[in-house]
């Protein structure tokens, strides 16, 4: 049994939309690799008997992001360090500009659905794709690598660029379908 055919509207209450990054660079050590989540944002999925006639859409704050957990690092970070984190992501990172998907195309894929469509980000739209695992009881999971380099962002480098975020950062989304 697969979850039904229909159109789900999907935010933060129903599904955990993440983005991990990781440090590099001689001083490496003294960063931390940072657990974000996204905490304002809305989806519209829509599930077909065919799913090639599946889509999803998808508009995120790009001000919404939230730390959650930093690993590693020299110091545990502090409420001052997390704010300052906010504010580079919304400053110089993200720009504050809101982030998009609209799928222009699906097809079946082990376990789920792979999406091809449009991700804008920063104001730069590019070819993207991710597959969209779906479970018999509506579970759904998704996991993507996007180079930040590629849609014109540069990663927060700090120390004269001794300490950096890698280019790559993994986009998950791990949650349930409701109906409404």
């Amino acid at each position: 049994m697969s979850p039904p055919s229909g159109t789900y509207e999907l935010g933060p209450d129903d599904v955990t939309l993440s983005v991990q990054t990781a440090r590099v660079g001689a001083a490496a050590k003294a960063g931390h690799d940072l657990l974000l989540h996204v905490t304002s944002w809305t989806a519209k999925l829509v599930l077909d008997g065919d799913p090639a006639k599946s889509s999803i859409e998808l508009e995120a704050e790009a001000t919404s992001l939230r730390v959650i957990e930093g690993t590693g690092g020299a110091f545990e970070l502090g409420d001052d360090d997390i704010a300052s984190i906010h504010q580079t992501i919304d400053d110089e990172v993200l720009m504050g500009k809101q982030i998009s998907f609209r799928s222009t195309s699906a097809q079946a894929a082990d376990g789920g659905i792979r999406f091809d469509g449009e991700l804008t980000i920063v104001g730069t739209t590019k070819p993207a794709s991710f597959e969209l695992e779906i479970g018999d009881d509506g579970a759904l999971s998704s996991k993507a690598t996007l180079t930040q380099s590629e849609w014109g962002m540069k990663p927060y480098s700090a120390l004269f660029g001794a300490l950096k975020v890698a280019d790559e950062v993994e986009v998950a989304a791990e949650g349930q379908l409701q109906s409404r």
